[in-house]
């Protein structure tokens, strides 16, 4: 199996499984305190909430929240429901792939979702190794039961039989059980779903008085009309499906334990004498064996020595007054009110950020009105391009035309999704030569005038539609350089916080460009913001400036700035936005759209981490962590057009 779609299939899996198993669980351990709370009324009611309980882990909430999403309304949600959406999928959805993929920021949990990725064949196998264990057990035995009674012979009359019809009609039961007589050493029972059937012991009757075989008739119909035979076979597929989860065994012995006693309080309701109802259960243990199935219905399950006390126990089982009656109702209105709820919110804010003008003009803005892709063969080695294919988001505005010549695709990969230097680097080895060799020039035309970053939402389109290029993002535990401060609280010379005190130009060009010279500022800082812009430096010499940038945009230059093969990580801690200058000494070209043939950028000189540290007061540290590495699924040349 290839581990790339293992991986992506796992990271969609894994956070909805971890939802439902948290739900389950949660429903579980409320469960419990419910069933506490209502201790001293009838068992039928606890055995109902816990059979509940059990299904849930059957039933996720995401198809109730499903439910809500389509019952939206068209109006945007409120801050305060926003909020309380907020609150209720960080309570119930602690998984959702948010979450999930913000826990990957950290070290310790990318690898862990890295090893688990990896051994996710061996952990799938581990669970199918346990399911099948489970129903093999549970198939032997109910084979071997299912033999016991296919070896049993029909009771149409006799003693039995007018003692069983009497019973039935007694409890009003329409439909006639059949009684089968087995000669093995088993316990009366229900055998069967659909059809059940009564199964009797031979020999049984010698020790039972009427009064005794009514008594545990009545037990045995009582199993019938509740149809426990059904609910045991619905949990036994929970404990299959869910071995690994230790509650789950634990809810099985509080469903045994409440359905026997919901038929011994039910036996007794009828007016049956105590006493006598606990000898004949005594009795069929003196004869024989428990049941050897747990989806067949006995009259000796759960803890017979707590039972007998119990039945014995003058205490009667109370009813449910108003107060628990509204429990139970608020209880069972939540349990269903709050995932339809959730999904109303969440399919509220969907609705609300699907209809937006800033989504609407996003849409708008993904795909060029008109655009030509060529091939170029004039053997040039000068590109020319009206919009810098690098990081950062300024760029001269020119009416939404975009215009590049004999600039080769991995250039427009690099610019389409925003690719650091050592992104760049590692995809390189991984694309066809003619993506990296040949030329291309590309004319396309947009409405209005778009950001930079909606003009490279439009390049993945074309490249998409023109290149035929299909691609995704994994996440890699690799070497990386962690950008920190050389000395802790304390910032280089020509490293200062942002000043808002001098407007902000943004249609200067951009770093490296040399065609052009920046606008400078009296203090040599480019009138420029929010990007990093090239200063005029002799040659063999690099000099940056730039105003009003984050420490994260700088660590996605550095990779181009120093030669270097690894991506660069923000670990400063620096908050805001910074004005700095910087220059460094360098022997080849540090930009990967001015240099796409180049395979294997060298180490840094050490002289460029002594300029940053002396400059700006940063360096640079190896360690190893998450990178986002894209990786090309398919790429065509193109058609002329």
């Amino acid at each position: 199996m290839n581990v790339r779609y293992l991986s992506a299939a796992w990271t969609k899996v894994a956070p909805a499984l971890g939802n439902h198993l948290w739900q389950s669980t949660l429903c579980l351990l409320l469960v419990g305190l419910l069933t506490l709370a209502l201790r001293n009324n009838y068992a039928r009611t606890r055995y109902a909430i816990w059979l509940a309980a059990s299904v849930k882990f059957l039933i996720p909430f995401s198809l109730l929240a499903a439910l809500g999403s389509l019952l939206t309304p068209q109006h945007p949600t409120s801050v305060p429901e926003a909020a309380l959406s907020a609150t209720i999928q960080q309570v119930g959805l602690p998984f959702s792939e948010p979450a999930f993929s913000a826990q990957l920021q950290t070290a310790a949990v990318t690898r862990f979702s890295s090893l688990t990725t990896h051994l996710l064949p061996a952990l799938l196998v581990v669970w199918l190794m346990g399911f099948m264990a489970v129903c093999f057990a549970w198939c032997l035995r109910w084979r071997r039961v299912s033999a016991l009674v296919g070896r049993a012979v029909p009771m149409r009359e006799g003693r039995e039989v007018a003692i069983l019809r009497k019973v039935e009609a007694a409890m009003g039961m329409p439909a006639r059980t059949n009684l089968l007589l087995s000669r093995a050493s088993l316990e009366p029972g229900i055998f069967g779903i659909a059809a059940p059937v009564v199964i009797w012991p031979y020999g049984i009757s010698e020790r039972l008085d009427d009064a005794h075989a009514e008594a545990i008739l009545a037990h045995e119909l009582w199993h019938v009309r509740r149809r426990d035979n059904l609910a045991a076979a619905t949990h036994m597929l929970v404990e299959a499906l869910f071995w690994f989860h230790p509650l789950v065994w634990w809810l099985g012995g509080r469903l045994l334990e409440e359905r026997e006693r919901a038929c011994d309080e039910a036996v007794l309701a009828s007016g049956r004498d105590r006493r006598l109802y606990a000898e004949s259960i005594l009795k069929i243990c003196e004869f024989c064996a428990q049941s050897p199935l747990p989806c067949v219905s006995g009259v000796t399950g759960s803890a017979l020595k707590r039972r007998v006390v119990r039945i014995m126990s003058e205490r009667v089982a109370r009813k449910l007054d108003f107060r628990k009656k509204l429990l139970l109702a608020t209880v069972g209105s939540l349990a269903l009110a709050l995932p339809i709820f959730t999904g109303f919110l969440s399919g509220k804010e969907s609705r609300a950020a699907s209809t937006s003008p800033a989504r609407r003009e996003a849409e708008d803005h993904l795909t060029f009105e008109v655009a030509s892709v060529k091939q170029n063969i004039s053997g040039s080695e000068s590109s020319t391009m009206n919009v810098p294919l690098g990081p950062g988001d300024i760029y001269p505005p020119n009416g939404g035309v975009f215009s590049a010549t004999n600039v080769a695709l991995i250039s427009y990969i690099y610019f389409a999704y925003n690719l650091s230097g050592a992104q760049f680097q590692l995809l390189l080895p991984h694309l066809p030569d003619w993506a990296i060799k040949d030329r291309f020039d590309i004319q396309a035309t947009a409405r209005g005038n778009p950001t930079k970053n909606q003009l490279r939402l439009m390049m993945q389109t074309l490249l998409a539609d023109r290149f035929k290029l299909s691609a995704h993002y994994e996440t890699q535990q690799l070497p990386v350089l962690a950008l920190v401060l050389a000395t802790p609280g304390k910032t280089g010379p020509q490293l200062r916080p942002h000043r808002d005190d001098t407007p902000c130009s943004t249609t200067g060009p951009q770093f490296p460009s040399k065609s052009q010279s920046p606008v400078l500022l009296p203090d040599g800082l480019p009138a420029d913001c929010s990007d990093i812009v090239g200063l005029p430096s002799s040659a063999g010499h690099h000099r940056v400036g730039a105003r009003n940038v984050s420490m994260a945009l700088l660590a996605n230059w550095l990779p181009q700035m120093g030669n270097l093969d690894r991506a660069v990580v923000d670990k400063t801690g620096l908050s805001g936005t910074f004005d700095l200058k910087f220059g460094w000494q360098s022997q080849q070209p540090s930009s990967p759209a001015a240099s796409p043939q180049q395979s294997r950028l060298p180490e840094p000189r050490s002289d460029f981490l002594e300029d940053l540290k002396e400059q700006l007061g940063l360096k640079l540290e190896s360690q190893t962590g998450p990178v986002p590495l894209l990786v090309i699924d398919h790429v065509e040349k193109p058609s002329e057009n």
